[in-house]
């Protein structure tokens, strides 16, 4: 039971602030300032290739489809 009992007041303590920094470091990189322009393109590929479907890579030019309603 003592090793338990080590492992738990660790956990309890320095752990819980270890992953508290750690916590607040990925918070302060994704909000850099800069990371704005880096996250862009990321941001939007949801929503590219809206009103038509993507060209294949051949080059051939990409097929119609029925517009959504």
């Amino acid at each position: 039971m003592e090793h338990y009992s080590l492992l738990r007041e660790f956990a309890d303590s320095w752990m819980l602030l270890a992953l508290f920094v750690f916590f607040v470091g990925v918070i302060a990189w994704a909000f850099r300032p800069g990371s704005t322009s880096a996250y862009e393109r990321t941001r939007t590929i949801p929503f590219r290739h809206d009103d038509k479907p993507m060209a294949p890579a051949t080059g051939a030019p990409a097929r119609t489809r029925e517009p959504r309603t």
